[in-house]
């Protein structure tokens, strides 16, 4: 079963879908998320949040925020979300 995810900056949402998994940096180190993660609330710090989905890797720049995990449900809310840094891969 895929992850859930919604990726949304302060003043608008950025990516909603479904993905095998999501990557970001939290307060304690580098975080890797897959469906049947254990629930989580996490504090994001300055860097690179990257979801991985059928489209291919879709990885953008944020400042700060927080991360919830709960029943392969991901949000990450962001203050800023940076995606003209963004690259999306195959």
């Amino acid at each position: 079963m895929p992850l859930q995810v919604q990726l949304v900056a302060a003043d608008r949402p950025v990516w909603e879908g479904e993905a095998s998994s999501v990557t970001a940096r939290t307060t304690e180190g580098e975080l890797g998320i897959l469906p049947g993660h254990t629930p989580l609330l996490g504090v994001l710090v300055s860097g690179d949040v990257s979801i991985t989905s059928g489209e291919g890797r879709r990885t953008v720049r944020i400042d700060s925020g927080f991360l919830s995990v709960h029943d392969d449900h991901v949000t990450l809310v962001a203050e800023h979300v940076d995606e003209a840094a963004a690259s999306h891969g195959r």
